[in-house]
């Protein structure tokens, strides 16, 4: 028994030694262990990946850090990713990174801004043809949203249809057409009556067809919506977020900069703000009786 006795003690002197031994974890910001960045496919996919991946190397230039840059497939992927830790920071649209935060997983650093404003606002359109000139109109139609979760591209126009009594479950059908660019192609081709998109989603589509403006209208603009910007995940190391908030204000204030940023996401600053910057937004959901579980 006595042999038995000193095996226990042993063994466990030899796991300390050898887990001593182990090497530790590469540090976050290197090639061993890149910080990951997720965005969310607000436009064309590749000119949001080009855009990314220009920052992110800038950002190399800048601190050293190493930034790995991805894609998600959807809004709801995004969110995913940053909640299950596959991303350390991450660009999601206005409800999606407020449904981080409520969830406890990322919280916003920066806030983009856009023609000089951290505020925008979104718009339901129509075909020139489709005879629609109110929200009231809408039922009966095939529209054109972007995403579930976005919050131009669906949320406030399903809110705006409510209080037109439009119910948007019910009465009409809905296309989801995954970018606000595809949206506002789903109804300039007729595939939909109508549609929804940031202000003003069009003109991201005007190179290439000159009369988007006559045959896709304006018929509603929303209320003012907090922009999307830089959420961090939210154990992800303060001075690690500090260089890279550092570095992203600086960068932006650069012409090379400033055109990645506009490719990927049309932004033209950013602002520091925390999560109270949303409260707002959040009380207006909240007076809409909708939560983030609903959506």
């Amino acid at each position: 028994m006595k042999k038995f006795s000193l095996i226990v003690p042993i063994l466990l002197i030899a796991v300390m030694v050898v887990a001593a031994c182990q090497p530790a974890a590469p540090e976050l910001g290197t090639e061993a262990n890149p910080i990951k960045w997720v965005f969310v496919p607000s436009g064309e996919m590749e000119s949001v990946a080009a855009g990314a991946d220009a920052v992110a190397d800038m950002i190399f230039e800048e601190t050293g850090l190493v930034v790995d840059t991805f894609v998600a497939t959807d809004y709801t992927a995004a969110i995913e990713a940053e909640c299950s830790g596959q991303a350390h920071m991450g660009s999601l649209a206005t409800f999606a990174a407020i449904t981080a935060a409520d969830r406890d997983c990322a919280y916003p650093a920066l806030v983009a801004t856009r023609y000089g404003s951290p505020t925008y606002t979104g718009q339901i359109i129509a075909h020139v043809d489709s005879g629609i000139t109110s929200v009231a109109d809408l039922a009966g139609k095939v529209f054109c949203a972007t995403d579930e979760t976005s919050t131009s591209g669906w949320i406030i126009p399903s809110i705006m249809m409510r209080a037109a009594g439009v119910n948007p479950d019910t009465d009409l059908e809905v296309i989801f057409a995954g970018s606000h660019d595809a949206a506002v192609l789903g109804v300039y081709n007729g595939d939909c009556d109508a549609g929804a998109s940031f202000v003003d989603a069009r003109t991201s589509v005007e190179d290439e067809f000159p009369d988007v403006m006559d045959k896709v209208l304006q018929v509603e603009i929303s209320v003012e919506i907090p922009n999307d910007g830089v959420q961090f995940a939210k154990d992800f190391p303060e001075d690690i977020k500090a260089q890279l908030v550092a570095a992203l204000l600086k960068i932006i204030g650069t012409e090379e900069g400033n055109a990645a940023m506009d490719a990927a996401y049309e932004w033209d600053g950013l602002e520091e703000h925390d999560n109270t910057f949303y409260d707002a937004f959040r009380q207006l959901l909240d007076a809409a009786g909708i939560t983030a579980e609903d959506l």
